[in-house]
């Protein structure tokens, strides 16, 4: 069956193209706050908001005004427009809050681009992005199915990301009539109903008194200093990996739970 899937593979720009990343988030985030001032202002003025294609329209006239919305990807642009009209349908059918603009300070920075033309390709462990060329990548697995869109990401201890999803063909496990109770403890870190344990792993307690004797130097630093920037990178890198390993530990007892269950 058809399904789609996410890879997520860490990229390493050049300062040319990080330059371009900074500017295209900067953008798409200008975009997104410009329209929805606009729509709060006409909501506020006639009752009714806009529409994601009367938008769509303003944008050209907008380009003209500010040729520096030129310089990075228009999909990239679009997409952001999108994200404003998603955003004001989930909340007009009650499904989430109304939009709120977007602030440089967020911890995870990003923009998405959409696949169209061959803009987005992989050859070995090079991808080519939109605007930016060719970047290299980290190449874990192979990387299957076609491409629909890339999210390109900045983290805030300056790791740069792009998730991929892609329309891949994969094979569907068959149903088990077997029933699994999980138990989530505190001394383990799972305790299945057959028996099976799962300890919580030894690496977990070490990182976490790293991270803690970081977090304590941090303190110490004088705040928004050369030396408090540094250090504050370094105790960010530290929970992404702590984040990083739990995900992956997660999804290795996940599918071998599943995996067993199925041969039941």
């Amino acid at each position: 069956m058809l399904v789609n899937k996410a890879y997520k593979l860490r990229i390493y720009p050049n300062s040319k193209q990080r330059k371009l990343i900074a500017k295209t988030i900067g953008c798409s985030r200008f975009v997104f706050n410009h329209f929805l001032n606009a729509w709060n202002s006409e909501y506020k003025q006639t009752g009714r908001g806009l529409t994601y294609n009367s938008c769509s329209a303003q944008m050209t006239q907008l380009k003209k005004e500010l040729v520096w919305l030129k310089e990075v990807d228009s999909i990239a642009l679009q997409s952001s427009l999108k994200n404003l009209g998603d955003a004001f349908d989930r909340f007009f059918k009650k499904q989430n809050d109304a939009p709120r603009f977007k602030s440089k300070r967020n911890k995870v920075q990003s923009y998405t681009t959409k696949f169209t033309n061959v803009n987005i390709a992989i050859a070995d462990n090079k991808i080519k992005l939109p605007k930016l060329g060719i970047i290299k990548f980290a190449k874990s697995k192979e990387i299957t199915g076609r491409i629909l869109s890339a999210t390109i990401r900045r983290n805030p201890s300056g790791k740069y990301f792009v998730s991929l999803l892609v329309e891949a063909k994969v094979q569907e496990l068959p149903k088990s009539n077997s029933s699994c109770g999980i138990d989530v403890g505190l001394k383990d870190f799972a305790i299945l109903s057959d028996g099976t344990t799962y300890e919580n792993p030894k690496f977990f307690r070490t990182l976490e008194a790293k991270l803690a004797r970081e977090q304590r130097i941090l303190s110490r630093r004088v705040k928004f200093s050369n030396n408090w920037h540094k250090q504050r990178v370094k105790v960010t890198r530290i929970h992404e990996h702590i984040a990083s390993a739990r995900a992956d530990y997660l999804h290795k007892i996940s599918t071998e739970i599943v995996k067993n269950s199925v041969h039941l």
